[in-house]
């Protein structure tokens, strides 16, 4: 695309980035364990011959380079996305061929970003009334060069499009294929809020358990938010 070679790169570091995702997406062990990243394809020949479900935990390894792969503590919160991305789960920047690890620079950007498609699942699927689903907050160090689409944000209305995503989509192959890590970008859900895309998990670091979330579906959105550790409940208007 033309457009990309138009598009400035900026430095972000956000050290407390977030990012919301169901409880019930358990750690990889292979990612938590101690062993190195480089060791990761030995291992994993090794398991499957005894664990036949280990693909289905792990997802598609070679879809992440060795050199960009992470490992330890948390690591699981940073590779998954990338390991277990689908065509049949597309994003903003991708056709789900390759993943992209999508973070808020604040908390509540990310559960503005969290609600639209929660509520966009929830309506399509006609879930009945009441605290349906468990989500936990994850903080994670971001430092990155991004292509930064906030700077004249009005020229990108077909990218940033709140609905459409065939041409960020288009952006974000081509950015990729390009060898660009990612982008930074203004949330289309929350007003003066900024999001990234990152291409690579080597991109954040230090990822750690936040808050546990249950969100209040009344049949049309999701009109309430609580904490689960403090039983606090807020009210989304």
């Amino acid at each position: 695309m033309s457009e990309a070679r138009n598009i400035p790169v900026s430095r972000v570091d956000w050290p407390d980035a977030r990012r919301i995702i169901r409880s019930q997406h358990p750690p990889i062990d292979l990612f938590e364990d101690i062993a190195e990243p480089s060791d990761w394809s030995r291992i994993l020949s090794g398991e499957q011959k005894t664990n036949p479900r280990l693909m289905e935990n792990i997802g598609q390894l070679d879809l992440v380079p060795e050199e960009r792969r992470v490992g330890g503590p948390g690591a699981s919160y940073l590779m998954a996305p990338f390991t277990h991305c689908s065509t049949d789960r597309p994003s903003r920047y991708s056709e789900g061929r390759f993943g992209v690890l999508y973070v808020g620079e604040t908390f509540e950007v990310t559960l503005f970003e969290t609600l639209h498609h929660h509520t966009a699942f929830m309506a399509r699927t006609q879930e009945a009334a009441g605290w349906t689903s468990s989500f936990r907050e994850l903080l994670l160090d971001v430092s990155a060069d991004l292509h930064d689409l906030r700077p004249g944000a009005q020229d990108h209305a077909a990218i940033l499009d709140p609905d459409d995503y065939g041409a960020s989509q288009r952006l974000g192959q081509a950015l990729r294929a390009a060898g660009s890590d990612g982008l930074v970008y203004p949330s289309v859900r929350c007003p003066r809020g900024d999001c990234a895309g990152l291409f690579h998990p080597d991109l954040a670091s230090n990822p750690r358990q936040g808050r546990h979330l249950d969100y209040h579906w009344n049949g049309r959105r999701v009109d309430f938010v609580r904490e689960s550790d403090s039983g606090r409940v807020f009210a989304i208007t």
